[in-house]
């Protein structure tokens, strides 16, 4: 359990000092946070009102502040190009976003052709119930991009790894507002980058520990191979 958590932080961490510096994108981060925690409260006594406050006000201001506010340059602060974490981006990077924000966009236009889904849903006779129909699609998409890229992760990665991103995923509005609360002030000082919160050094000691973690797992097995050659 110990592990598990120790990575959920790094991830948490990397997440934060690799695609977060522009305050805009932090106070969007904060609004997307805010919102996700009214469509948490509603998903089950009102799923489609959850999905339309994800979808429409969640999301959208989320991935905003990365595609138009968060800087693409030179990382200075972690001395890494925009290519490289990109690369390493464990979740959802620019390039998969793109393609789950235009799955979410064009997955209504089957319900033109077939308004039942193929027997889903009853056709719709008013606007009301139309985009009852689209939210519970977009309610889909939202878990669908979650399993898959989990388990996506346990095959190129590891199970752990898949399982960690899934929790950070699903706990990142409460995370992101504990992140983000100060974020409007910052915008409202005039100060448009974060280049303090990104460099703390109490997460590369996390990595460390990990790292020594693994080692001696690797020197343990080792040991119980030589030990069972030398029966």
């Amino acid at each position: 359990m110990d592990g598990f958590l120790e990575a959920l932080r790094i991830q948490r961490w990397d997440d934060h000092r690799y695609y977060h510096h522009s305050r805009i994108n932090q106070t969007l981060h904060l609004v997307s946070a805010l919102s996700f925690v009214c469509a948490y409260a509603l998903v089950f006594t009102d799923p489609v009102a959850a999905a339309l406050i994800g979808w429409l006000v969640a999301m959208t201001s989320r991935q905003a502040g990365h595609f138009f506010f968060e800087p693409k340059d030179y990382d200075e602060v972690n001395q890494a190009t925009h290519e490289y974490k990109e690369e390493i981006k464990v979740g959802y990077n620019l390039e998969r976003k793109v393609v789950l924000m235009t799955i979410w966009a064009l997955s209504p236009l089957p319900l033109y052709f077939d308004p039942t889904l193929c027997g889903i849903f009853a056709p719709h006779a008013t606007t009301a119930e139309f985009v009852r129909h689209v939210a519970l699609i977009w309610l889909v998409v939202g878990l669908g991009g979650l399993l898959y890229r989990t388990v996506q992760l346990f095959f190129i990665k590891d199970v752990q790894t898949g399982l960690v991103w899934a929790t950070k995923i699903l706990t990142d509005p409460f995370h992101d507002i504990k992140l983000y609360h100060k974020a409007p002030i910052h915008l409202l000082r005039g100060e448009w980058l974060d280049t303090d919160s990104v460099t703390s050094d109490e997460p590369a000691a996390a990595h460390a520990r990990v790292h020594a973690g693994v080692v001696a797992r690797l020197a343990s097995l080792r040991r119980r191979r030589t030990r069972s050659g030398g029966r």
